[in-house]
């Protein structure tokens, strides 16, 4: 019974690293679906401030109450920190994000690295092979007799 091959013997740790890899894309899609849902969030809280802020420069026009004043400056309040947090929530998800992406580019890298090893022992065992049945094929002609024509 012959010996597995170095390349044969490898088979199973670059499974693994390829099963690492595929997990590591899909955690980077995560992350990328998580920022582009908090930008989303922040640009819409933005829009939102921005269009309660126009309404204080319509209402504000006309004269407005001390409770009404009272009530938007609480609520701009709120939104101010609401936009906060989004943004603090924002460059949480983005610094996932680099982790992850850093995480993906390691587990490619191990990958290719395994491949490329993978690939040189099979190069490496094919020389070899070439190299027996060449040998083997110029025994097999010394052996053969020789009939000079002249």
């Amino acid at each position: 019974m012959a010996l597995p091959s170095r390349a044969a013997r490898l088979v199973p740790v670059v499974e693994m690293a390829e099963e690492a890899e595929r997990k590591a894309v899909q955690r980077l899609g995560h992350f990328q679906q998580q920022v582009s849902m908090a930008e989303t969030k922040l640009r819409e809280l933005d829009q939102f401030r921005s269009e309660y802020q126009n309404q204080w420069m319509e209402k504000g026009g006309q004269g407005v109450s001390g409770s009404w004043l009272l009530g938007y400056q609480r609520f701009l309040s709120q939104l101010d920190t609401a936009v906060a947090q989004q943004h603090q929530s924002l460059v949480w998800h983005q610094t996932n994000l680099n982790n992850a992406r850093a995480t993906w580019q390691q587990a490619y890298a191990r990958v290719e690295g395994l491949r490329k090893l993978v690939q040189r022992y099979r190069d490496e065992a094919r020389m070899l092979e070439d190299k027996r049945e060449q040998k083997l094929l110029d025994e097999l002609s010394q052996r053969l007799p020789r009939h000079d024509r002249f």
